[in-house]
């Protein structure tokens, strides 16, 4: 009876063994990075063209896939309490469909109301059973239809049987730019990212989207959209991400054009990392940039109301005003021959962890 009991305990353990190995071989034969310099097309592209002296409005916002309503906690994301508590977010996925849908119409409602030349929008689903397949790439597509776009996926995983008890499921997703105005191409730019085993499966395939807007008159407009990465034990990561930006920043300038990044930096890029009351402790994601780690000629340009409107919030528990912690990661950084005013627009982080960030710039003269 016992050598019975003892085989069938072996089996079992060879059967999860198998079960365990093959899964991993199925991540493994799923993963792939896609390539530098990857050309992407302009959907329902525009004519006219961007001009100097003549004012402008772009806007940013991680719109976090449609999951992260204000009750919304995401498992990846840890932190702590100043009184010593540990948190840590309980969802792998939108609270529920409806939620999702809810979301997602909000966000897109903000983006139409601001009414901006060109738009950066991060954390798009395009399908992924994180947002129970809602096509979020789809349904701005059509709400912003009188828009130019251009999708670049950073993110395709094969199915994450984890958590357990809630999957975060397969990925398809990525970063969208919008214009009002001709873009002539679109570059999808690789950033370095961790190729650690069990990382290399979880994290995004970062990019940067470089978008080239023709100037009347000459030169051009050179529009890069970033989501830099956010867990990166030690910074290294960010560090080298940053390093490939400033490559192509210097390139752009030095060849007269006007170049705007902005995005989701998943760094405080404007002094902010105790700018607002809190009862938490700051995260260790949180790393800092300033103007002088940029390439010569840039510069971050601060929201006049940085003091009173963070853009992102923790996402290791729900979201209370005072309670968790605030920070400032999305804005923009420009050359030194466009002029540019930013606000930050407080939206209460009702359909996302993140507020939207919008600024009014000029291309000065002759570049």
């Amino acid at each position: 009876m016992v050598k019975k009991i003892g085989k069938m305990l072996l089996a079992v353990a060879g059967l999860l063994l198998a079960v365990v190995f093959g899964y991993v071989l199925y991540m493994q034969m799923q993963y792939y990075r896609i390539k530098d310099f990857t050309k992407i097309d302009t959907q329902n592209p525009k004519t006219e063209q961007v001009k100097t002296e003549a004012p402008y409005r772009i806007l940013t916002y991680n719109i976090g896939f449609g999951a992260y309503s204000a009750d919304y906690s995401f498992f990846m994301d840890t932190g702590e309490m100043k009184d010593g508590t540990k948190t840590a977010g309980t969802h792998a996925r939108a609270i529920s469909k409806e939620a999702e849908e809810k979301n997602t119409a909000g966000s897109l409602s903000i983006l139409q109301r601001q009414k901006a030349d060109f738009m950066f929008v991060q954390e798009v689903d395009e399908k992924a059973t994180r947002s129970y397949q809602v096509n979020q790439r789809a349904e701005l597509e059509e709400g912003l239809s009188d828009y130019a776009c251009v999708f670049a996926n950073n993110f395709h995983s094969a199915y994450l049987f984890y958590p357990f008890l809630e999957p975060h499921g397969s990925v398809e997703a990525g970063m969208m730019t919008f214009s009002k105005y001709r873009i002539s191409e679109n570059i999808r730019r690789q950033f370095p990212v961790s190729d650690a085993f069990f990382t290399k499966f979880t994290d995004l395939d970062r990019c940067f989207l470089i978008s080239r807007l023709p100037v009347e008159g000459g030169n051009e407009l050179v529009l890069i959209q970033v989501h830099l990465s956010a867990y990166d034990e030690g910074g290294k990561i960010r560090a080298k991400q940053l390093a490939r930006l400033n490559e192509v920043l210097k390139e752009e300038r030095e060849k007269g054009n006007y170049v705007i990044a902005g995005g989701d930096f998943n760094h405080d890029i404007a002094g902010s990392i105790e700018n607002f009351p809190s009862e938490q402790k700051t995260p260790e994601w949180v790393y800092q940039l300033f103007d002088q780690d940029l390439a010569e000629g840039f510069r971050f340009v601060k929201a006049e109301n940085a003091k009173e409107v963070p853009t992102c919030r923790g996402a290791d528990m729900p979201y209370e005003k005072g309670v968790t912690y605030t920070v400032i990661v999305d804005g923009f950084l420009v050359s030194d021959n466009v002029s540019a005013e930013a606000e930050n627009l407080d939206g209460g982080f009702l359909y996302s962890d993140h507020n939207p960030v919008v600024m009014e710039f000029v291309l000065e003269g002759e570049p």
